[in-house]
C-alpha cells in the first residue's frame, strides 16, 4: 500500500536454488529511482510505515551492498526505476534473504518481515538507511 492506503502492486518471492527470486509489479508510485528494502517487522501501518521497523539485519551488519561492513540482509541489490505512469515491473535475485522458515535470514523469522519502498534511491553505502529518505509504500511478506 501507498502512504494514502492505495494499492501499490504485488511482490512474489520464489526459491531459486540458494537465492530468492523477487518479482515486483508496482503501481501508483512517484516517477524516479526508489530504494526497496526488507524491514524487520510484518507491519505496515501508514502513513509513515514506521511500524515496519528498521532494515532486516539478523547478522548486525552495516547498511549497503558497497559497505565493507555490510550489507543488511534486507538490503536489495538494486534500486527501483518507476516510470512516468507510476509503474515498475522488475525481477531480480538475491542471496541475502531466505524463504526457508528455519534459516537465520528467513523473511518469515520472528513473525515475519515487510518490503518498504523509500522516496529516494539507496546510495548502497550510508548506514543505516542508504540516504533513501522517507517510506512511501509498504507490504507485509506472507507465506503462501
Amino acid at each position: 500500500k501507498t502512504a494514502d492506503g492505495q494499492d501499490a502492486g504485488t511482490a512474489f518471492l520464489t526459491s531459486a536454488g540458494n537465492k530468492v527470486k523477487v518479482k515486483l509489479d508496482l503501481k501508483g508510485l512517484p516517477e524516479g529511482e526508489h530504494a526497496i528494502h526488507v524491514h524487520m517487522n510484518a507491519k505496515c501501518d501508514g502513513p509513515d510505515f514506521k511500524t515496519a521497523g528498521g532494515h532486516f539485519n539478523p547478522d548486525n551488519k552495516e547498511h549497503g551492498t558497497k559497505n565493507p561492513k555490510g550489507p543488511h540482509a534486507g538490503d536489495m541489490p538494486m534500486n527501483l526505476t518507476v516510470m512516468a505512469d507510476g509503474t515498475d515491473h522488475i525481477t531480480f535475485e538475491t542471496e541475502s534473504i531466505s524463504l526457508k522458515k528455519d534459516a537465520k535470514n528467513s523473511v518469515f523469522a520472528n513473525g515475519g518481515t515487510a518490503f518498504v519502498i523509500h522516496e529516494k534511491a539507496d546510495d548502497m553505502m550510508t548506514d543505516p538507511t542508504g540516504n533513501a529518505g522517507g517510506r512511501i509504500a509498504c507490504g507485509v511478506i506472507t507465506a503462501p
